[in-house]
């Protein structure tokens, strides 16, 4: 487990191409059934998905020399899984949540959504939402202790997927303050 200290910052404009790069890379490796050349919707419109909608942010985390080590994502979700009870509420997708393996188990995993979560907050996002799969060793088990909770379990594009919820607000998000924080303050996060 390595306990180097890394900054969370929101993704720009100006980090999309590298940004992109890595999260295409990392898909192809974690998912080598997918048809690579295949680049999904939030991936091929990432400015407007991430960066310019007012429910989308992409975080990255770095060393403190600048080497990329994990992102996260969220986006606007567009209720295209009719079959699941999710009502109208403002709610976002929480995607691309890919931790370099060297520095999975220290802790990054859940800064980085803790830091998204904020973000959710100050956007009046009401519920975020996210689908992961069994094969993925440890997602489901990892999304339960932030809090998320199943609400189906079924087959989608030929794959067994979990399909999970979280109210945003919630009395208790490890101490974290109920009011909005800053963008700034989410520009410099860190975490040991």
């Amino acid at each position: 487990m390595n306990m180097e200290q890394h900054i969370i910052t929101l993704v720009e404009e100006r980090h999309k191409d590298e940004i992109l790069s890595y999260v295409i890379a990392f898909r192809k490796k974690l998912f080598p059934m997918l048809d690579s050349d295949k680049i999904p919707d939030d991936l091929r419109f990432f400015e407007e998905t991430y960066i310019t909608h007012p429910y989308g942010a992409f975080l990255q985390a770095r060393t403190k020399s600048g080497k990329l080590v994990g992102v996260i994502g969220m986006m606007a979700y567009d209720f295209r899984f009719p079959h699941l009870p999710l009502d109208q509420r403002p709610t976002v997708e929480v995607a691309r949540l890919f931790i370099e393996p060297d520095v999975r188990r220290s802790g990054l995993g859940t800064t980085l959504f803790q830091a998204l979560l904020r973000c959710a907050r100050e956007r009046s996002i009401e519920r975020l939402y996210l689908h992961t799969h069994p094969f993925l060793t440890g997602a489901y088990e990892f999304w339960l202790k932030q809090d998320f909770s199943l609400v189906d379990f079924c087959e989608e594009g030929g794959f067994s997927t979990i399909h999970m919820e979280r109210q945003v607000l919630q009395i208790d998000d490890n101490k974290i303050s109920r009011k909005n924080p800053s963008a700034n303050s989410l520009l410099q996060t860190t975490e040991q």
